[in-house]
């Protein structure tokens, strides 16, 4: 009996998961983008050719934020720490928009993957490419929450059962710098993606923030988009009783 409700409710998912696919619109957000520089095709062979990538439990999946968690100076202590026991794989780009993760979705990025969760946080290098100077790349917020959106959707249709920790996009630049006030406006829209059984929202964008008169040497951020070592010890400490919760 037990067996029969399980598979009613992956039944169930994939038509919800089918369902919302339908309703996305088509945009620059939402449609599968190759990325066509040599760092963003080198970084995708090496996740094809991970050997840990298909029995991995855990996925950490972003742009440069989740990428440098894995190999810069400031994030590789804080990842062995927390996360290297516990099956988990890096599966950042930086770089990365939200049609960037959509292609590698398409393009075998979970193939034969069976994670219990996937960690998301995607979005900020949609409103900062958009406002770069001499870019003619634009997306706004309700698009990249468009965009997030339709990653989430393929990840469930993906791999059936997973379950979406979604990281508000962190602050960038100054608090009222336009690509930060456009990464709140994207949180906002994407706060209302949690479930409540499959997909949970959290926003520890607040930690990050400098206050006011402080001392800018001290920020977790030092170029007001990366973090340091105590950035990525604010973001494990926030999540790991979280990514223990929803992987049991």
């Amino acid at each position: 009996m037990r067996r029969k409700i399980q598979s009613a409710i992956c039944f169930i998912s994939v038509l919800i998961c089918a369902a919302g696919a339908a309703e996305l619109p088509s945009h620059i957000a939402t449609i599968p983008v190759p990325r066509e520089d040599s760092d963003g095709k080198e970084r995708h062979a090496q996740i094809l050719a991970d050997p840990a990538r298909s029995a991995a439990k855990l996925v950490f999946l972003g742009d440069s934020i989740t990428e440098m968690w894995r190999t810069d100076d400031a994030g590789k202590p804080v990842w062995d720490k927390y996360w290297t026991g516990c099956g988990a794989v890096n599966m950042g780009v930086a770089g990365d928009r939200t049609e960037h993760v959509l292609w590698r979705i398409d393009h075998g990025a979970f193939d034969g993957m069976k994670p219990k969760l996937i960690v998301l946080m995607i979005g900020t290098n949609n409103s900062g490419q958009s406002r770069e100077e001499g870019s003619k790349y634009r997306c706004t917020a309700q698009q990249t929450a468009d965009g997030i959106k339709a990653i989430i959707v393929k990840l469930q249709a993906k791999c059936t059962g997973v379950r979406i920790l979604l990281m508000g996009i962190l602050p960038r630049t100054e608090n009222e710098d336009p690509s930060n006030l456009q990464n709140i406006e994207t949180n906002r829209i994407i706060s209302k993606f949690a479930d409540g059984v499959n997909v949970r929202y959290m926003d520890i964008g607040k930690r990050f923030v400098k206050p006011e008169n402080s001392d800018p040497t001290i920020m977790l951020m030092p170029d007001l988009l990366h973090l340091n070592t105590d950035g990525y010890k604010v973001w494990a400490g926030a999540i790991a009783p979280v990514v223990k919760e929803m992987m049991q």
